[in-house]
């Protein structure tokens, strides 16, 4: 029996097919494609550009996946860490991975090498703890980060650096302390970051003053609730400018919003931060965080001001006009009167007056998106002249009261210290002087005294003073003993005579006799 090969007619001639030969060439291709990357894993299930591999139990990523997929989904397995090349095959084209309910505790820099455009990333319900600096630096075109429900404590602050196309950012649910200031402000802020969820986390406080200068159009997007906040005017002035801007992170979780007292760390009585019958903050409070934040301007008469239209649509296309208190409405490139309108929505004031005050409106309008947003913004502008001259006058009469005070003091520190000594003190201590001079010793006058005239009478009333000193005789007998005995001699300094008037009953003279003391024999 003979085998006949069949032959096709072609342009080129008659060509003849081998068919063990076909079936040959068949079997190798499957099986050499069977082997390399591309193919789908038999723990996966691929479609067109979809490979899911969830709740397959896997500890590491298949390698064999094809690698022009576009959707990795690796959800409910036991992947614990990730690490450099551990997705085994170059993706350039997966623009979305999601690795939620895995046993992740750590990212290690450069473990999305492989996976460089990727715009969603889902790592949440996990055992994140810490994110350190930088892990996702090169994920340049990411979009969409997903990290709730984690166990993170600490976020450093470049741990999302290089992610400049990062738009939302979700963080709820985790043991995050300080709110991520760095995502705002600083050298390595995300500017189209729109959405922060940091709810139900453990914040406390809150930067409000450096989040005044955070525009409007990411302020919107940051969502607060179901921290355990301390109780403060500050912290309630913002989020009622919050809710009275219209901002969805506030209206529509408004009941999730409660405070603790520190009196009460515990949290043993939550109190609603939004309620108005709890809070008891004064006006001037409210009104000094609804200035920080843009919605109060002040000015004085003649200044020239810039108002900004904060708008939560301020992107291409945007139209901005602006009504004034009496209802006039100012449009870009159009002055009216003392009013300008740039096409950036800001609002110019060259000259203002106490006219211009009162509450303005700007309506941004984005006709190919369908939205629009009305911001009232409130100024106020004051005389400065006549506030000049009350202050004035407060402060002659402060400083009037102070000059009273001073020299009263002064006066009495002069009369304590400094009173010169009356005349009177002068004589007393020159006549003292003279007793002291005139003293004779060893000799004791016996005569009685003179009787002086009346005039001198009436003058010497005061008090003589005898001093007696004992002179010692340098005796072998004595020992340098002192004796004041006839033997002895005795030093009278001075004899203290009393001469009173003749109308004195009671005056009494002393005499002493020339003739010394001899004791008996």
């Amino acid at each position: 029996m003979s085998l006949n090969w069949p032959t096709f007619p072609t342009q080129l001639g008659v060509f003849k097919v081998n068919c063990k030969g076909l079936a040959f060439l068949l079997v190798f291709t499957m099986s050499v494609c069977g082997s390399a990357p591309g193919m789908c894993p038999a723990a996966c299930i691929c479609a067109s550009d979809i490979v899911s591999c969830t709740n397959k139990n896997l500890t590491r990523v298949p390698g064999n996946l094809y690698k022009y997929m576009k959707r990795l989904d690796l959800s409910y397995n036991r992947i614990g860490i990730l690490e450099p090349e551990w997705v085994p095959v170059l993706s350039e084209k997966l623009n979305t991975l999601i690795v939620n309910h895995n046993s992740i505790s750590s990212i290690s820099t450069g473990s999305f090498s492989t996976i460089p455009n990727l715009k969603y990333l889902d790592l949440s319900s996990n055992s994140l703890k810490t994110l350190s600096s930088p892990v996702f630096q090169e994920l340049k075109v990411l979009e969409v980060l997903l990290l709730y429900n984690n166990q993170i404590t600490q976020i450093e602050s470049l741990a999302f650096g290089g992610l400049y196309k990062l738009q939302k950012l979700y963080l709820s649910y985790n043991l995050v302390s300080h709110f991520p200031l760095d995502l705002y402000v600083g050298k390595h802020k995300l500017t189209d970051l729109v959405l922060l969820d940091i709810s139900f986390n453990h914040i406390q406080t809150m930067p409000i003053q450096r989040l005044s200068s955070v525009p409007a159009k990411q302020l919107s997007g940051i969502y607060l609730h179901g921290n355990p906040f301390y109780c403060d005017c500050v912290l309630y002035s913002m989020l009622i400018f919050w809710y009275q801007r219209h901002f969805s992170s506030v209206v529509d979780f408004k009941n999730e919003y409660s405070c603790l007292l520190q009196s009460d760390p515990r949290g043993h009585n939550k109190l609603p931060i939004l309620n108005d019958n709890v809070m008891n903050c004064s006006e001037s409070t409210v009104n000094s965080s609804f200035q920080a934040f843009g919605f109060i301007h002040d000015a004085q008469v003649g200044d020239r001001l810039i108002v900004h239209c904060d708008s939560r649509i301020s992107d291409m296309g945007t139209q901005f006009v602006w009504v004034s208190p009496d209802n006039r409405l100012l449009e870009p490139d159009r002055e009216t009167d003392n009013f300008k309108v740039f096409p950036n929505g800001s609002l110019e004031i060259t000259d203002a007056q106490l006219e211009n005050s009162g509450l303005y409106s700007c309506i941004a309008i984005n006709k190919k998106r369908l939205l629009n947003e009305t911001i009232e913004v409130r100024i106020n502008v004051s005389n400065f002249t006549v506030n000049r001259s009350h202050a004035h006058e407060a402060f002659n009469t402060a400083f009037t009261t102070l000059a009273a005070c001073v020299a009263s003091i002064i006066l009495v520190l002069l009369y304590l210290y400094l009173t010169p000594c009356p005349c009177q003190c002068k004589a007393k201590k020159k006549k003292r002087k003279l007793n002291q001079s005139s003293a004779h010793p060893s000799i004791l006058n016996s005569a009685l005294p003179q009787e002086l005239p009346a005039d001198e009478k009436k003058a010497s009333t005061g008090k003589r003073v005898v001093f007696l000193e004992p002179v010692h005789e340098p005796k072998q007998s004595q020992n340098g003993k002192v004796k004041l005995f006839p033997n002895d001699s005795v030093i009278t300094e001075s004899i203290l005579k009393t001469t009173r008037t003749k109308s004195d009953s009671d005056s009494v003279n002393s005499v002493f006799s020339d003739t010394p003391f001899m004791p008996p024999a």
